[in-house]
């Protein structure tokens, strides 16, 4: 349904803007040495994933890094891709863009990041030069998305992403031995030797969205927080959410591990399988909650109308969460979404966004903007995302990590996989 929206709006919009004078080239397609292959995990359409050979990338602009990758997880998101319910995938795309590893080539213009350093890559890629990225909007980045359609679904491009479709610009992910890195000096952040891969990797991505949610809803100490989700963003925001001192924070899922390790970190629970989420709410948290955080995004819904809208394609984006937050957050309270939401919903309620004075923002992570204070915060102990780590598999194994995240099998939260670098590539 959002693609034909697209279709519909596109030809109301004047053409696709130019890529602004850059100082430095920018490139989604990839130089390869035909004579030296990688393994990669491919996409092969719906539900369907190989690890397969592919030549390895080169430097292909002056501010490019090639990343021997050590680390990559798998990301709630690319459920979205592995299901076929994101536009722009095309068979053999590569997957991944939560990752790191180690410097293996630097371009000729990269002046902060050196051969042989521990980095962390930035899911989102920004240029570092535009006029967002100036203030810190990184995922905006007006430079680094190609994308025709994203300017037709949307009315503007957004930043490129690490294997996230065509749609954000077409570029080889992570779970791969080597992934090239575009404006290295903005896109990557050196880590000490001091912390392990597992410490550090989500800082890629999920640890900076869930940071991001915090600052979205603007909480603050004392707060009472609702959050709905219970997956890898959704249990690192209860870490943040305790270290700035909320008051409460209540966390609504129905995977009874996860409530379980949600209140090992320090939330209240709501199972709404067994309890109905709005009168269970208003009976424990009188007056509504301070703050509500989405976490789970457009494939999770609770209510027949949404599961039947989305089968038959009268909606492509499932808000229940949404719906129940409006709902129950207190009158001129904050609402953060930070869950993937790409296409059209219906029976939204914006009479009671309004009426009841509702702050309401969402938005994709910009990664660069935290990544430094976070890593902080990691170095000193203050939080240890390593606690909802709970499988770690060989890169060659991910089409059963895919499948062990998806469904949740063998209490599975978050996957890490492991490339095998000991081999000369």
């Amino acid at each position: 349904m959002a693609e034909t929206f697209g279709k519909l709006l596109r030809p109301l919009l004047p053409e696709t803007k130019k890529v602004e004078d850059l100082p430095f080239a920018v490139t989604a397609d990839t130089k390869r040495d035909p004579e030296k292959t990688m393994r990669v995990l491919v996409w092969l359409g719906k539900d369907k994933l190989s690890v397969e050979d592919m030549p390895i990338p080169l430097i292909t602009d002056t501010k490019d890094a090639i990343i021997r990758v050590t680390s990559a997880a798998v990301c709630g998101s690319d459920l979205h891709l592995y299901h076929g319910e994101f536009s722009g995938m095309h068979s053999g795309d590569v997957l991944g863009h939560e990752f790191m590893g180690v410097v293996e080539d630097i371009g000729a213009d990269v002046k902060d990041i050196k051969k042989g350093q521990r980095v962390i890559v930035s899911a989102v890629i920004a240029c570092g030069y535009c006029d967002y990225c100036k203030q810190e909007q990184y995922s905006a980045c007006d430079n680094t998305n190609p994308s025709k359609e994203m300017e037709a679904l949307i009315g503007h491009r957004c930043a490129g992403f690490f294997g996230y479709s065509h749609l954000t610009g077409g570029y080889q992910g992570g779970q791969a031995q080597l992934t090239r890195v575009p404006f290295a000096d903005v896109n990557l952040l050196p880590v000490p030797d001091s912390v392990t891969d597992e410490q550090v990797v989500m800082l890629s991505d999920i640890a900076c969205t869930a940071w991001h949610g915090m600052e979205l809803g603007e909480i603050k100490e004392g707060q009472t927080v609702a959050l709905w989700g219970c997956g890898p963003v959704g249990l690192i925001a209860i870490m943040w959410a305790k270290l700035l001192g909320v008051k409460r924070i209540i966390a609504i899922d129905n995977v009874p591990k996860r409530l379980e390790k949600a209140r090992e970190l320090g939330a209240e629970t709501i199972n709404y399988d067994e309890q109905q989420v709005i009168p269970t709410m208003l009976e424990i948290c009188k007056g509504g909650p301070d703050v509500c955080v989405d976490a789970t995004g457009f494939r999770y819904a609770k209510e027949m109308v949404h599961k039947a809208e989305r089968l038959l394609r009268l909606e492509t984006d499932a808000t229940s969460a949404i719906i129940e937050a409006i709902y129950l957050v207190k009158k001129f309270g904050h609402i953060s979404v930070i869950g993937d939401y790409y296409g059209l919903t219906n029976h939204f309620p914006i009479g009671a966004l309004f009426d009841k004075g509702i702050t309401f923002r969402a938005g994709v992570v910009c990664v660069q903007k935290y990544w430094k204070l976070l890593l902080k915060y990691i170095v000193e102990g203050k939080v240890d995302l390593t606690k909802i780590i709970t499988h770690v598999l060989p890169l060659e194994q991910a089409p059963l990590a895919y499948q062990l995240f998806d469904e949740k099998k063998n209490e599975c939260i978050k996957v890490i996989l492991k490339p095998n670098n000991n081999t000369s590539l």
